[in-house]
């Protein structure tokens, strides 16, 4: 085992993340396309439905460096190319979800089967969206970055060594990983069904984003120090409150993003304690889900004690099935 060198990698992953999803927002809202609603729907239908299917490629080929560079790679060239802008689209949308796939499987490998390194690495690209989404002008040095970023992951990622996580011996079920992706998919409909009028302007957008990278950052750091069904309970409960009883105001709605997104770390981590063999599936069947559970919530126009109900029903069902996994997972003694 390197320590320095998996503290090392985990630090360019998460590096990375905010390069890549930077520099895909910045081709996608930098596009004069006229049709920039269609645009965004093809990316993040790529980016993010995607992931299932090449998390089972990459189970089978083992080879998360190499296609963590190929990614980066990928989305540099869809930037920077003078391509037909659906084609740059595309290589955007693929590289982006070959890139989560690769270093999301690299940094759960090397976790040694605690969940602090993942909420690290999932973090900063919500940064990295938001900077590219408002300053799209910012794609050339993210694009010069992540070149960087590309030649650096391979030898790191060859001289970091996976940790070896402690294995269950719990008989688990597909009925796990199918709850935990239906959690996050349905947790999707209710968070995005509501609305901030508070939102407008770059300043709240930004501090929207701090608290949503803080909260994924904490989230699995707390996961390890209390176990998974404190998480939930501590997490959930007051985002559910928070964001469909308060979110007309902003301390309250940026308090329950905050306590929303401790949840993520600790779904993808229990995903991986439920797959241990199969990293990339694991990470990349929350990602697949996400996608679908957002377009359902946006185009929700819900409101008054309907909505609150969405989003209160939403919520218990992912702590439901957080709670449920963790007991079949662990049995009753909880979280080790």
């Amino acid at each position: 085992m390197e320590p320095a060198e998996n503290s090392r990698l985990l630090g360019l992953n998460a590096v990375s993340h905010l390069l890549v999803d930077g520099l895909c927002a910045a081709t996608v809202f930098g596009s004069a396309a006229a049709d920039a609603a269609a645009l965004i729907a093809l990316y993040n239908t790529l980016a993010f439905s995607t992931q299932c299917l090449v998390g089972l490629a990459a189970d089978r080929i083992r080879r998360h460096g190499v296609s963590a560079a190929i990614s980066m790679l990928l989305v540099v060239l869809g930037y920077a190319l003078p391509l037909p802008v659906t084609v740059r689209i595309c290589c955007i949308g693929l590289g982006n979800s070959v890139f989560h796939v690769a270093c999301g499987a690299m940094t759960l490998e090397r976790s040694g089967g605690r969940a602090g390194a993942l909420g690290v690495f999932v973090a900063p690209g919500a940064i990295g969206v938001t900077l590219g989404m408002l300053w799209p002008g910012l794609g050339p040095l993210f694009a010069v970055l992540l070149t960087l970023c590309a030649f650096l992951v391979l030898p790191l990622s060859r001289s970091a060594s996976a940790v070896e996580a402690k294995r269950t011996e719990s008989d688990i079920s597909l009925l796990i990983p199918i709850l935990l992706t239906l959690a996050v998919a349905v947790r999707a409909v209710g968070g995005s069904a509501v609305h901030f009028p508070w939102k407008t302007g770059a300043a709240a957008a930004l501090v929207m984003t701090g608290c949503v990278f803080l909260g994924k950052t904490a989230g699995g750091f707390l996961c390890d120090r209390i176990g998974a069904r404190k998480s939930a309970w501590v997490s959930i409960v007051p985002a559910a409150l928070l964001i469909a009883f308060c979110s007309r105001w902003a301390a309250t709605a940026l308090a329950g993003q905050f306590a929303l997104n401790l949840t993520m770390p600790v779904t993808l981590w229990l995903l991986y304690q439920a797959m241990p063999d199969a990293p990339g599936f694991a990470f990349g069947l929350a990602a697949s889900a996400l996608w679908p559970g957002t377009i359902a919530g946006g185009l929700m126009t819900l409101t008054g004690p309907a909505l609150w109900v969405c989003v209160i029903a939403s919520f218990v069902f992912g702590l439901w099935a957080i709670l449920y996994a963790e007991n079949r997972i662990f049995g009753k003694g909880g979280t080790p």
